[in-house]
């Protein structure tokens, strides 16, 4: 029995002034976007976060939610809801272990949890390095960072790769094929949209 392929997602950041917006496209077989699959308005500065995942930019139809379940809370987890309120699982970030290399924790019901770090400890270091220079910390740190999630057993359930340097364009690799999609759209949402936090 040949092990099925990793399903492969691209999601595109674009920022306006009130809002980060993504979309997230299939892949087209060729390693490109093909159609999209899922749509997100972030508004900035949010205190308690509730971010909508539609399945396109009419937003009429509604794929997944995320919410925060407390306010302003660094270490808050986020229930991911469907249709009807019912909750497919949540993720948070682990505050702590962030400090050093951003961490965070998939729950998915029904799965054994996994854990989603940066791949390049020293990378990790440097972005939280310069956000303390003065002058640049404002500036959009330049190099690329990825993001593995794997099982406690060190199965890898999927990547969030960032392929561009100036443009928020990332690459999502799913390897495990019964992580939910909707599941693995928000938190690669929540990597970008909430890292700062």
């Amino acid at each position: 029995m040949h092990p099925q392929p990793p399903a492969l997602l691209h999601m595109h950041q674009k920022i306006t002034m009130m809002v980060n917006r993504y979309e997230v496209f299939a892949d087209d077989g060729q390693g490109q976007p093909g159609r999209v699959i899922a749509f997100v308005e972030q508004k900035r500065l949010a205190f308690k976060e509730r971010v909508t995942i539609y399945t396109d930019s009419t937003k009429q139809s509604v794929l997944a939610e995320f919410k925060a379940r407390k306010v302003i809370d660094l270490g808050s987890a986020y229930d991911v809801v469907v249709a009807g309120g019912q909750s497919i699982g949540l993720f948070r970030k682990d505050f702590r272990k962030s400090l050093v290399n951003s961490t965070w924790h998939f729950e998915q019901h029904g799965a054994a949890p996994a854990v989603g770090k940066e791949r390049n400890h020293a990378l990790a270091v440097l972005r939280r390095v310069w956000g303390f220079i003065p002058f640049i910390n404002d500036l959009p740190f330049f190099m690329r960072y990825h993001f593995d999630f794997t099982r406690e057993n060190g199965a890898p359930v999927f990547s969030v790769d960032k392929k561009t340097w100036l443009r928020d364009h990332y690459l999502i690799t799913i390897n495990d094929p019964a992580a939910d999609h909707r599941m693995v759209i928000a938190q690669a949402v929540a990597v970008d949209a909430l890292q700062s936090r």
